[in-house]
């Protein structure tokens, strides 16, 4: 049965679809007005220009905290569906905060109906300000909490979601805090690894080398790559690390290349600022992207790569853009600013709550919904929780060019598509 949507309201040209039991949701996009009009209970902190979002990335051996009990639960009688959504929206990450919050209320006024009440707390980007946050939540009904964003928050509001029973939807990166009830919507780096090295090895390139920052996210990529490679069958040849200063970069690209360019891929893990420094110095030192094919993962996704000459037709995997765009749009046309990446999981998140908080008896989110095997579709494409709580999605691979990324390999339709 459809999930109509009770707002005559323009279809988004890729719809977001939710596949559990036959139910589908349509994400729609109101048309332009002079401001967004907001559902009641939902509080809208003063909108702030974005900032580029850092990586959240695992850091090995985390000692879990001690289990909390969370405070007493206030009774629901109203019979509103309670969603609490947890965000830095004061400190260093309130810009990102902020611009989520935005999304998810883009998906409110999209999807929701009139039951749905959306509690918004400030994580402050602390855990101490998670912690507080997810106790006040709890105390406040919550059936479903959104967030935090960082690995520190989600590490601090866990146990008590846990105690309390509540699921947690977590924008987070971090693997090691998935499951027993928290799920994990962060892109997660070594999907993407897995994806560009298994279409490049597809596609002719055997001999793999990778240049890699010398940081946890460097470590987190080098496993994945090694893991990708051998499951491909392929050889990696070999593996450099650098420190972040453009000197160190140099040096490290220059060892790399008098060992010899005996291979004829080579992953790159930064992006950014970082990127147009390092790829410079690959055909300075006669690495050349004529011969080697450049690779990246996800944080290659980012406009005015393509201005970097040493990139242009260099491959890496993201989710498909052609749904975000229309968002990207729409949004800054809502607030006047762009929309910064994470934006989507904002929206992504808060339309799936929308969707089952409207299940046909009652509210449902149960693990059972929430691990669906069909998965769903979204901003970013398909995307389905697994049993250990961490995301997978169907990604895409683009090339790089001047004017933007170009989709060379579609990402699927259905999990089905995937043989899995």
């Amino acid at each position: 049965m459809s999930l109509d949507v009770r707002r005559p309201f323009a279809r988004l040209a890729a719809a977001a679809c939710l596949i559990v039991s036959g139910l589908t949701l349509a994400c729609c996009v109101p048309p332009k007005t002079t401001g967004l009009q907001q559902p009641p209970q939902v509080v809208r902190p003063a909108i702030v220009p974005p900032i580029a979002p850092t990586p959240v990335v695992q850091v090995p051996n985390v000692v879990p905290p001690p289990q909390v009990t969370p405070p007493p639960v206030v009774a629901n009688t109203s019979g509103k569906v309670v969603v609490a959504m947890l965000l830095p929206l004061s400190g260093p990450s309130a810009a990102v905060g902020q611009a989520m919050l935005n999304a998810a209320q883009m998906a409110l006024y999209d999807l929701a109906d009139e039951r749905l009440q959306l509690l918004t707390r400030d994580t402050q980007g602390t855990a101490n300000g998670a912690s507080d946050a997810a106790q006040k939540a709890v105390a406040a009904g919550a059936q479903l909490i959104l967030g935090p964003l960082l690995q520190a928050e989600v590490e601090a509001v866990k146990p008590i979601a846990q105690s309390a029973r509540v699921p947690v939807i977590a924008f987070s990166t971090a693997a090691q805090l998935a499951g027993q009830g928290v799920y994990l919507m962060g892109f997660l780096p070594g999907q993407e690894v897995d994806r560009v090295i298994s279409y490049a090895h597809g596609h002719g390139h055997d001999r793999f080398a990778a240049l890699l920052p010398r940081t946890a996210y460097g470590q987190v990529i080098a496993d994945a790559v090694q893991n990708a490679i051998t499951a491909n069958g392929a050889t990696l040849v070999r593996t450099e690390f650098y420190d972040s200063s453009v000197n160190d970069m140099a040096s490290a690209v220059k060892r790399f290349a008098q060992q010899g360019v005996d291979f004829d891929a080579l992953f790159m893990a930064e992006g950014g600022a970082h990127l147009k420094v390092l790829a410079p110095q690959l055909p300075f030192f006669k690495i050349d992207q004529d011969k080697v094919k450049y690779l990246g993962p996800g944080l290659w996704d980012e406009p005015g790569l393509g201005t970097e000459p040493a990139l242009e037709g260099g491959w890496y995997a993201a989710p498909p853009p052609e749904a975000r765009a229309a968002f990207e749009q729409h949004y800054s046309d809502l607030y006047k600013t762009k929309a910064p990446r994470l934006a989507t999981l904002g929206y992504d998140a808060m339309a799936l709550a929308a969707v089952l908080a409207r299940s046909p008896n009652g509210a449902d989110f149960t693990d059972a919904t929430l691990a669906s095997a069909n998965g769903f579709a979204g901003l970013d494409g398909i995307f389905r929780f697994r049993g250990n709580g961490l995301v997978q999605r169907g990604l895409a691979v683009l090339e790089v060019h001047r004017a933007g990324g170009t989709v060379i390999d579609k990402g699927p339709a259905t999990f089905q598509d995937l043989g899995f």
